[in-house]
């Protein structure tokens, strides 16, 4: 009796063992798992900081993260891989070394370098707590896909060959993790961190050099992309956002609107309605300050802010009633086209609506700037963008525009009326200008030369063959010579 009592109490005793252990294995998962989970949302800003969904997931149709955006460089498409956390299509097999030498370096797990279209030269920035986090979220936050994108990147000769990119990076991608300013308060640290390593917003606002390098000295001054210009953004009053109230700058971030300034279109709209506006309200209000503390540049050329030009005047009365009602191509001049496919969203006068999605049309940067670009891009493309509830939409007037396709003329028309009427009259918008920007933008010196580099390198290796040969013909006669002579 005495042995199946100790039996029972052995057993009793296995038995709250094992509850308590198997409590505490519970107990210790759930703590380990709190911080894991912690440390993926954590991931999943800087991720959302970096912008990385713009370029890695194909807008409406595309899985998040599945790559095959293409993004259209002067040089040629560069499509965007898969970086779900895939084995077979994705970066599954990276070590967080190789993301972070990806990610920070431009180099893949493979050797191969990446071009900057991924703006690693920023990302260079990141953190090391950063780097963990956003690593830890790709591989743990996001889902796997398993479909490699149907695109790869195949640019012409020379830029096909990757191996170059070593050399433009000693040029050009040499900044180390963040380090901060401790002269600087904890917010102006943060709005540099958020600029430079994450939002990497030199990489547009910073105009490029023949190597398509950013032009240090001209930091954040303004530059194109595409047939899009990302306007200056340092503290200058004038060429800048110097006059620009910090609130102003936060709602223009939340929102892609700020009331009597500007509205977000092209890129910086990907950027908002991707990014900015999901970033705490301390975040936007730090990078505000920042912006706000960049050293001014001015451009010469510039003698008012471009949001101060501009006010209210209606033509109606002038062109109304000048044709019949079913008269043929009665919209003949900027005027009247504006009248016809301008006015019905953004007033006859230009204010735009009482809610702003259509934007006021003086007291505009778009208009008011000497670069008309973003006024003609905005005509060709569009706008689109969504902010929380609120979707804003401008039907393009280029190819495959769903409303009426316009000539470059009419572009041209259209653009230098609202130039004169509620922008900037000094600028001025050509025919040959609206063919640039449907063409994609202007073209570097670099892609310039590209029809012409192969040859240039085959007749240099020519000269040095003919010139080797030579000089192998002159050594040997002289070698004759000598022992001739000898």
């Amino acid at each position: 009796m005495r042995t199946g009592h100790k039996m029972k109490n052995a057993a009793l005793a296995a038995l709250l063992l094992g509850i308590v252990a198997a409590g505490a294995s519970q107990a210790f998962a759930q703590s380990a798992s709190e911080p894991q989970a912690a440390l993926i949302e954590k991931g999943r800003m800087v991720a959302t900081g970096a912008d990385c969904m713009a370029c890695h997931t194909v807008p409406k149709t595309g899985k998040p993260f599945a790559g095959g955006y293409g993004i259209v460089s002067p040089l040629g498409t560069i499509f965007s891989t898969n970086i779900t956390p895939s084995k077979t299509a994705g970066i599954g097999n990276y070590s967080e070394a190789d993301f972070s030498r990806a990610v920070r370096l431009g180099i893949r797990k493979d050797g191969a370098h990446l071009y900057p279209a991924m703006p690693y030269s920023a990302y260079a920035e990141m953190t090391d707590d950063d780097i963990h986090a956003l690593y830890t979220y790709f591989m743990n936050g996001v889902e796997p896909v398993d479909t490699a994108p149907k695109q790869e990147t195949a640019l012409p000769f020379p830029f096909n060959v990757r191996l170059s990119m070593a050399g433009w990076n000693l040029l050009y991608a040499h900044k180390q993790p963040y380090v901060e300013d401790t002269t600087k308060s904890a917010e102006i640290n943060r709005g540099a961190y958020i600029a430079g390593a994450l939002g990497h917003c030199s990489s547009c606002h910073t105009p490029r050099g023949l190597l398509m390098g950013e032009d240090g000295s001209a930091f954040l001054s303004g530059g194109f992309v595409g047939p899009w210009y990302a306007p200056n953004i340092t503290s200058d009053p004038v060429s800048g956002i110097g006059g620009w109230s910090e609130d102003e700058l936060v709602q223009y971030f939340r929102t892609g609107h700020a009331d009597g300034k500007n509205q977000a279109a092209g890129g910086m709209a990907e950027a908002i309605q991707n990014s900015l506006q999901y970033l705490p309200e301390s975040d936007l209000r730090s990078l505000a300050k920042y912006l706000k503390t960049v050293p001014a540049i001015r451009d010469q050329a510039d003698d008012q802010p471009a949001h101060a030009f501009g006010t209210a005047h209606s033509d109606e009365a002038n062109i109304r009633g000048v044709y019949g009602p079913n008269e043929h191509n009665s919209l003949r001049n900027g005027e009247e086209l504006y009248s016809g496919y301008c006015a019905s969203c953004h007033q006859p006068d230009g204010a735009g609506s009482e809610n702003q999605a259509y934007p006021s049309l003086f007291h505009n940067t778009a208009t008011g700037a000497g670069e008309p670009a973003n006024l003609v891009a905005a005509i060709l493309n569009g706008v689109e963008r969504t902010t929380g509830e609120h979707e804003v939409l401008m039907p393009s007037f280029g190819p495959g525009s769903y409303v009426t396709p316009l000539s470059d003329k009419q572009i041209a028309d259209i653009s230098n009326y609202v130039l004169k009427r509620f922008g900037n009259p000094k600028a001025q918008v050509t025919m040959e200008d609206v063919a640039v920007a449907r063409g994609g933008g202007s073209v570097p010196l670099l892609a310039k030369m590209q029809p012409y580099i192969l040859p240039a390198m085959a007749a240099a290796a020519l000269v040095v063959v003919l010139a080797g040969c030579i000089l192998a013909f002159v050594l040997r006669r002289r070698s004759k010579a000598s022992v001739a002579i000898g």
